[in-house]
């Protein structure tokens, strides 16, 4: 009789998670004051977090459950070696997206990227479908 000593249920994958409240997340803070009005508020926040990689992603929902806050942060590290004895991690990449439900059903989002060699430069943009469906913002100043 054999019997696997490796099952799915250890080996997947599984991102942390937790659960806070809109006091622990400043999901306003990047949000323009004259459109503080018309974004939906969220009431719950699930954080994921990624601890092999530096990314994580927040979800806020409204009191229905519904998504109207989106935020993720991620960044592509790459080693790096003066004298080839001793390295260390330059940032090659990086992005930041932050995005609200607006009370007509638009998402707006501000989005940052950037390179190794640019800091990049912000930008707002506005879509129809939520960035958990598939949605990315389009380029900006600055961004290929």
């Amino acid at each position: 009789m054999s019997t696997a000593l490796c099952s799915n249920q250890y080996s997947e994958l599984r991102p942390r998670r937790s659960q806070r409240g809109r006091a622990d997340v400043p999901w306003d803070e990047l949000l323009p004051p004259d459109w503080r009005d018309l974004a939906v508020a969220p009431e719950v926040f699930d954080t994921f977090r990624d601890y092999e990689v530096a990314a994580d992603r927040t979800v806020g929902r409204d009191g229905d459950g519904e998504p109207c806050y989106y935020a993720h942060s991620y960044a592509i590290h790459e080693a790096r070696s003066d004298d080839d004895e001793e390295y260390y991690q330059v940032v090659v990449y990086r992005e930041d997206l932050v995005a609200w439900r607006l009370r007509d059903g638009r998402w707006l989002a501000w989005r940052k990227v950037c390179g190794e060699d640019a800091r990049g430069r912000p930008f707002f943009s506005f879509g129809e479908q939520s960035p958990m469906d598939g949605w990315s913002p389009q380029s900006g100043p600055g961004i290929a």
